[in-house]
């Protein structure tokens, strides 16, 4: 019999790869933060002795998901501008927020928030794009949780940088300091291509080909956007992003409502990730990224949120659930964007794109013990035939009650283990007296 640090018994154990399969009664069996089997739970006891057993019946077990884009501390900006176009929204009211408040404590406390509410509901990774990476990457490594903070990249100054130059030094220096963390990594995050121009574009490619990081950006947000660079440089983002050398496997393109049958397969031949954000798209009427005709070219199609201000919450259940019936409505199919596809977006797809699918996004024997325990036997999930459909359209965030990463118990019976709930809370409380008066 095998000492081990851990067993998780549960009714369903849905490891995403192979895709769709769902194992009845099994358990996953956990040692230095890894998985190291997932077997039929009355197999265990004559397998495994584990210092902590934790039974879960009526749950199911799914990868940790990831969150792949983020703005983590504008969650303290949850709800300032409402129902506004997304330029309205940045130039009037968002960049004149930031430039008042965005400090080092500004991104420490709203970190904070938005990882406690990911948590608790069931994301254990995000990627992350804001001011103050370094401060992000503490944040994360204090609270357990896995993220890639994003080397922000914009040509004007704001209080973390002076010029594009500053921000990429500040970059690499940071990612030079984290080459040794075990949860948290870097990518360049140039912010769009209407916020950067030719020069810095060119050093990002350059160094990301150098340092092995991936290229993290809004790219084909907006119709405005597109007619914009039309109009200042003679051909589309996408054209002039391509010709600058950033499409290819390294970059994670953000939203991309605004494509032609034609960029889709260019996205597809230079091997691009696209990250589907449809609440915060749909709250901004930015246009519909068409998902399923991503799919059919084989692009890799991951999920994230975006931040509060514009979404207005981290909830990933919620996006999957709008990513899949969006996708219905768009593509004019109901078998368009399956329950079993819409997980992988938000697990394994993530994990892709940023370059960390060897170590997370699947229940997979060897890969981290990044895992989310999901209650289905309550009234709203009943009754249950299908547990993955049941996920994705009938389970809310409320229904995570524990979340691991690398082994380590962050939820526990939907309380936060590394996180204090009640300083998070009145942290935000003092913030939104201070915003509220601007």
């Amino acid at each position: 019999m095998k000492s081990i640090d851990s067993l998780i018994h549960a009714s369903w154990v849905i490891p995403v790869e192979p895709r769709g399969v769902v194992l009845a009664d099994h358990s996953i069996a956990l040692l230095d933060g890894q998985i190291i089997d997932i077997l039929p739970s009355s197999e265990c006891a004559v397998k495994y002795q584990a210092e902590h057993v934790v039974e879960r019946p009526g749950h199911a077990l799914i990868p940790g998901l990831i969150n792949t884009h983020t703005h983590a501390a504008m969650s303290l900006m949850r709800g300032l501008a409402d129902d506004l176009p997304l330029m309205s929204w940045l130039n009037d009211h968002i960049w004149p927020a930031e430039g008042k408040w965005v400090s080092p404590d500004f991104v420490r406390d709203g970190t904070r928030l938005a990882m406690a509410e990911m948590l608790r509901g069931g994301t254990t990774c995000f990627n992350e794009m804001y001011f103050f990476p370094d401060e992000v990457a503490r944040q994360a490594e204090h609270a357990g949780m896995r993220a890639v903070v994003g080397l922000i990249v914009i040509d004007f100054p704001t209080a973390w940088a002076q010029n594009a130059d500053e921000y990429i030094d500040k970059g690499i220096a940071l990612n030079d300091e984290l080459k040794h963390s075990p949860l948290v990594r870097a990518a360049f995050a140039p912010h769009g291509p209407y916020t950067v121009s030719d020069g810095p574009l060119e050093k990002v490619v350059m160094y990301a080909e150098e340092l092995d990081l991936p290229i993290h950006m809004h790219i084909h947000e907006t119709a405005d956007e597109v007619s914009g660079s039309i109009e200042q440089h003679g051909k589309r983002p996408l054209a002039r992003l391509d010709e600058l050398g950033l499409l290819g496997p390294r970059l994670l393109a953000v939203h991309m409502t605004q494509l032609t049958d034609e960029e889709i397969a260019r996205i597809a031949e230079t091997n691009s990730s696209v990250v589907h954000c449809p609440e915060s798209n749909l709250k901004l009427a930015s246009g519909f990224c068409p998902v399923q005709k991503l799919i059919d070219a084989g692009i890799n199609v991951a999920l994230g949120t975006d931040g509060a201000a514009s979404n207005n919450d981290l909830d990933m259940f919620g996006e999957m659930r709008t990513a899949a019936l969006l996708a219905k409505g768009v593509a004019g199919d109901a078998s368009a964007l399956p329950a079993a596809e819409a997980l992988a977006m938000a697990t394994i797809n993530g994990a892709r794109a940023l370059g960390i699918d060897a170590i997370c996004g699947s229940l997979t024997i060897g890969k981290a013990a990044d895992i989310v325990a999901v209650k289905l036997d309550d009234l709203e999930t009943q009754p249950l035939y299908h547990a993955i459909s049941q996920l994705v359209y009938a389970t809310g965030r409320d229904k995570v009650s524990d979340v691991w990463v690398a082994g380590r118990h962050l939820l526990k019976e939907r309380r936060l283990t590394t996180l204090d709930e009640e300083a998070i809370l009145h942290s935000a409380r003092q913030w939104r007296e201070k915003i509220a008066q601007q």
